[in-house]
């Protein structure tokens, strides 16, 4: 699954124009409108990125960026931060505080893509790659193509969001609950059984004959794509 990005800012008019053109990217984000909500936003899911806003009402973004690096989960979380204050002392006040990039309004959205795709290649390189490939299997993500060895595989465009999600994270165990809300996300009338039928599906279409089966499941735990594949 491609990217989490947090979007931390009030005016409706930049987080929307920011949620559009990220998930235009090929990126997932969430939008919180102030500081106080930051924190359960980062115990929901833990984003791979945040673009906070520096003026926000409340707790504002330097103190935003203070408190997420006081948390040990979250030190190494990357941070952009976005502002209206173009001068030289505060941008290097931003980035004191811990922020990875500062960028200033009013911003290219181009620029603010390129920054965040520049700061996920050197911190979580696989979120940003065309393709992901885990022994015989590889995944184009540009392409929406999946090969076992020189074999098309037909995916359903869930069971390759599935593959992708487990792809990316080999070995991690995540629970049906965690896959419906990272694959699935906000569709209606789906439950836990439905993660279990595509999972079987995707088995499936790996697999034939006496191939390997790349997937395992954790019993009461969950499903994770299984690190020793390929080896």
């Amino acid at each position: 699954m491609s990217a989490s990005i947090l979007i931390v800012e009030d005016e409706a008019a930049i987080h929307q124009l920011l949620a559009y053109n990220l998930k235009a990217e090929g990126f997932r984000s969430r939008v919180v409108e102030t500081g106080e909500e930051v924190h359960g936003a980062l115990n929901d899911e833990m984003p791979d990125l945040v673009l906070l806003d520096w003026m926000l009402p409340g707790l504002s973004g330097i103190e935003v960026c203070k408190l997420i690096r006081a948390r040990p989960e979250t030190q190494g979380l990357p941070i952009i931060m976005l502002t209206a204050r173009g001068e030289e002392a505060e941008r290097v006040r931003g980035l004191a505080t811990g922020a990875d990039d500062y960028i200033v309004k009013p911003f290219s959205v181009p620029e603010v893509m390129a920054r965040i795709r520049t700061i996920l290649r050197r911190v979580k390189p696989e979120s940003v790659a065309e393709e992901l490939e885990q022994g015989d299997i590889k995944l184009d993500r540009a392409k929406k193509r999946v090969l076992r060895g020189s074999r098309d595989v037909t995916l359903s465009p869930t069971e390759f969001r599935l593959l992708e999600y487990l792809m990316q994270q080999p070995g991690r165990v995540f629970s049906r609950a965690q896959l419906l809300d990272r694959v699935w996300g906000n569709e209606a009338d789906v439950d836990e059984r439905t993660v279990d039928v595509h999972v079987g599906r995707l088995r499936k279409n790996l697999s034939r004959g006496k191939e390997q089966d790349p997937i395992r499941t954790v019993r009461t735990s969950g499903y994770a794509f299984d690190e020793r594949f390929g080896r």
